[in-house]
């Protein structure tokens, strides 16, 4: 084991990261952080236990604390562990149990917090009726809560495992212990059993945390359309006629406390909106004087009611010969027979709207982005799903559509992005614009137009940091493009959401973070090496120059605003530099499989990033490389002695349905490798598959259940032979390294990990 020493509030693992290694606490307390919510792990504490492959949550250190980490995988490396330093048996046994019951402690005040929660927004909205009915004032619109349901879990705790933990740790711990701990295979089962029913309560505590910050907005939120404005209305309405509102206030009072208690608020927020009700002036004599008119509650739009088209064309600042000119246009595709026609009519219409839409999109962006005080719903809607009639998506989706802009937050995370954040990014210079369709970054293409004569040298430097003319190309090239492509039907693509795309409920269709995250870690599990370049490390004066070390490098993920069936891997890097993150593009709404979709994009990453680092190699069969091999193997399969008849039939067919386009063939394969060959169904032919075992190898329990087969065998091990001569030259360079004075570093334990993997 190997001691590491940390400060307070410095991070030991990330959500999404992947387990490398277990943890033990011998001194200090870590914070195991969920989205609000936390768990305090104590001294003997294991970090990593429950979550097999994937970081389920942040650890961060709560105090100086002290780690001990070590490599374990699964029950076999768990169960040589505790061989080889028995004095820790009871120690991991004794807390896993506990860690279990402090999870099962969380999950049940999360859940009789998201039940409450849920009630008491029922009641007080019944209430708030019947005020209504009793004092004749008119009910003000409120959608959320047609949208409002109970909490459906699908990772439960039964209740009988509650009462188990509870009876265990309370009453009979040491009995416990000291019976299990006589028998390793007792004590590994019994671990591991918690380490599962962890994972599952994790999920379940994950579940309840989005449900209640998805929801918490209906009873007070910062854009006041929620419950607490209700009832100031029907406050201020009351007042006007006469009737006393002391019952009115101890409602709005009701909310508060009660909002207070559930402990997800942010406190100044409460008090700013309790403070704002309780100094109110009903009379309007104060409010008169200090030119208030009177009107200090923000209520929903009625949607259906209001002309979106009209409201998103004047805040683009179109003419009104422009406005009137695609209002008409786009009246005339909506009432068309058949809008998705392939006529000539039809066709003319979509290509005049779809250029006009591009227009009208980069105005509204380049005017919301200097003043995001002036984003409307409406126009939230526009740049994010590409909203922009109600007529085009119904009164019901449109609401739908309207109250999502509120949590539009549940669509990102650190390396996922709407379209219209993305633009946010490349406006501030956070990132560099995509390649367009020629393969040229904005500053190659600058570069272009200058030896055209289009622009001068001396305009270059201000045009590379022009924000304007950096989200101008994104839109003109990579958004166009891709926003047709990730739609799927490209003959008949509108950019204007339409209601025939929307081929499920809008909560079902949406592309979140989480979905997407889960989609992309599915596959790290298994080809744990896809997203891992080279890099270089120097440390000259302790006799390191230029090391090449592997890094993981997520991809960026932007949704494009429509309701499409394909996934575009856009490019392989960010720039120059192979240790840039990728760009994958995906349809922000839906009806595809995601997981699917993700590992095509990864295939198709696989191949470029390939062929990136090959250069004009990239199908020289004599530096060997993926692309190489494979590029190889398909060009010359009929005379390919190792391949039955029936083999080269099949490749035949599937070279005909990918338009010879090897790379196609080969996504098809990587496909196959990780959906089947990966649990032992065999797709794929003796050829492809050697070729995925050495450049897409799967990770070493995966490799360890095939092991056994004669079909990959050898390959795996050649692989592993290979791959363990690579780990001892660095552990001797490492060994050298320490010795000349250097220190190693989290990439360099990342990269010898990399080769134990």
């Amino acid at each position: 084991m190997e001691t590491l020493t940390l400060q307070r509030d410095e991070v030991i693992a990330r959500k999404n990261d992947k387990v490398k290694y277990w943890y033990l606490v011998q001194e200090g307390t870590v914070i195991q952080k969920f989205d609000f919510s936390e768990v305090r792990l104590e001294k003997n504490a294991i970090i990593g236990i429950l979550e097999k492959d994937i970081y389920r949550c942040d650890y961060i250190a709560g105090e100086d604390t002290v780690l001990a980490s070590f490599a374990c995988e699964n029950s076999d490396d768990l169960q040589k562990l505790l061989t080889k330093h028995e004095r820790i048996r009871s120690i991991f046994l004794k807390s896993a149990i506990e860690q279990r019951h402090n999870l099962l402690v969380l999950y049940t005040d999360l859940y009789n917090k998201a039940r409450q929660f849920h009630m008491f927004v029922e009641t007080v909205y019944n209430d708030y009726k019947t005020f209504c009915a009793k004092y004749k004032v008119e009910e003000l619109i409120f959608s959320k809560k047609e949208h409002f349901n109970p909490l459906e879990m699908q990772h439960k705790a039964e209740a009988w495992e509650v009462n188990n933990s509870v009876s265990l740790v309370k009453n009979y711990m040491q009995e416990y212990l000291q019976l299990i701990g006589r028998d390793d295979a007792l004590t590994v089962g019994a671990i591991m059993e918690a380490a599962a029913q962890m994972r599952r309560f994790t999920l379940g505590i994950g579940e309840m945390e989005a449900y209640i910050s998805y929801n918490k907005d209906i009873l007070i939120g910062e854009s006041q359309s929620d419950l607490l404005a209700l009832f100031f209305d029907l406050a201020i309405k009351m007042y006007a006629k006469k009737y006393e509102i002391d019952v009115i206030k101890e409602k709005v009072t009701l909310i508060v406390k009660f909002a207070e208690k559930m402990n997800i608020y942010n406190p100044r927020m409460l008090n700013r909106r309790l403070n704002e009700f309780n100094n109110y002036d009903f009379s309007g004599k104060q409010n008169a004087e200090n030119g208030d008119q009177g009107e200090r509650v923000r209520t929903e739009i009625d949607i259906t009611s209001v002309n979106c088209l009209e409201h998103i064309l004047e805040y683009a600042g179109c003419s009104d010969e422009e406005a009137e000119t695609f209002t008409t246009q786009v009246e005339t595709y909506r009432n068309l027979p058949d809008m998705f026609s392939t006529d000539n009519e039809a066709y003319s219409l979509r290509r005049k709207i779809t250029a006009k839409f591009y227009d009208i999109y980069q105005n509204v962006f380049l005017r919301a982005v200097k003043n995001e005080n002036t984003l409307t719903p409406i126009l939230e809607m526009f740049l994010n799903f590409g909203f922009m009639d109600v007529s085009f998506v119904g009164e019901e989706r449109a609401q739908t559509l309207y109250d999502l802009c509120a949590h539009l937050d549940i669509c990102s995370s650190d390396h996922i992005y709407t379209i219209y954040e993305w633009l946010k990014c490349i406006y501030r210079g956070e990132k560099e614009p995509s390649k367009n369709e020629f393969d040229m970054n904005y500053a190659a293409y600058l570069a272009d137009q200058c030896r055209s004569g289009s622009i001068k040298q001396e305009q270059i430097e201000g045009l590379l940091n022009n924000p304007e003319k950096r989200v101008e190309f994104e839109i003109r090239n990579m958004f166009t493009s891709v926003n047709k492509v990730t739609y799927g039907k490209v003959t008949t693509f509108c950019p204007i959401l339409c209601e025939n795309d929307l081929l499920n409920a809008i909560d079902k269709m949406l592309v979140t973070s989480e979905k997407l995250e889960d989609a992309l870690n599915e596959v790290r599990k298994l080809d744990y090496s896809v997203f891992y370049r080279e890099v270089v490390f120097s440390d000259p004066k302790n006799g390191i120059n230029n090391e090449a070390i592997m890094k993981e490098v997520l991809p960026d993920i932007i949704l494009m605003p429509n309701a499409g069936t394909k996934v575009m891997m856009w490019q392989e890097v960010a720039g120059v530099k192979s240790d840039t993150p990728g760009r994958f593009m995906f349809p922000i709404f839906t009806a595809v499989d995601l997981d699917d979709l993700m590992l095509e994009a990864i295939g198709r990453f696989r191949w470029e990033m390939c062929r990136k680092l090959q250069g004009v190699h990239w199908n020289d069969i004599r530096d060997k490389s993926l692309t190489a091999e494979y590029c190889a193997y398909i060009q010359f399969y009929r005379k390919n002695h190792e391949l039955s008849p029936e083999v080269k039939e099949k490749i035949k067919l599937t070279l005909a349905r990918s338009k010879n386009n090897y790379r196609e063939v080969f996504v098809k394969d990587y496909i196959s490798w990780i959906k089947f060959e990966s649990k032992g169904s065999f797709r794929l032919n003796k050829i492809s598959r050697d070729i995925l075992v050495r450049y897409c190898p799967f990770c070493k329990a995966v490799r360890n259940e095939l092991r056994s087969n004669p079909l990959y065998q050898a390959s795996i091990t050649k692989f592993e032979t290979e791959t363990a001569r690579k780990l001892q030259r660095y552990n001797g360079v490492y060994t050298k390294y320490v010795k000349a004075g250097g220190e190693i570093t989290p990439d360099l334990k990342e990269n010898l990990l990399f080769y134990q993997m």
